[in-house]
């Protein structure tokens, strides 16, 4: 079976915008600027390229990336790429690539950060899983995410 999980570490280029579906559902989406610098060996110049990605959170993750990353955060995401397409308002057929998010998190490599816990809620993301960590019947305990 095919696995389609990416992990990208970059720089949030605006901030998170937060907006509910019609059914409630939270979504939040950002960009991420990933930089890659390489030397040209034929040359000695230090060369760099810039790709920049799209983000969708879904549910309470959405939620505390919008209230946790800002413009300029360096940001560690995993998830899957997703194509779509959709048409501009002046008719044009486009397709665009994005990352779905499963985890979100700050670097820690040149920043601090506060982690603060939140309560547990019966977010079921938008696969429709259990939460990590619940109990998937029988007798099986309970485990707390940290």
């Amino acid at each position: 079976m095919a696995d389609n999980t990416i992990t990208l570490i970059g720089n949030c280029t605006r901030e998170p915008e937060l907006r509910y579906t019609p059914g409630g559902q939270p979504k939040a989406e950002f960009g991420l600027a990933v930089n890659r610098v390489w030397t040209d060996r034929t040359t000695n110049e230090r060369r760099e390229q810039v790709s920049f990605f799209n983000v969708i959170c879904w549910g309470s993750l959405g939620e505390n990336v919008a209230q946790s990353l800002h413009k300029g955060a360096r940001a560690i995401v995993t998830g899957r790429l997703e194509q779509r397409a959709y048409e501009t308002q002046q008719g044009e057929k486009r397709e665009r690539v994005e990352i779905v998010a499963d985890e979100v998190g700050p670097s820690l490599r040149w920043a601090t950060a506060q982690v603060d816990r939140n309560d547990r809620r019966s977010d079921s993301g938008p696969q429709g899983s259990a939460p990590a960590g619940a109990a998937r019947g029988g007798d099986e305990p309970f485990e707390e995410p940290f």
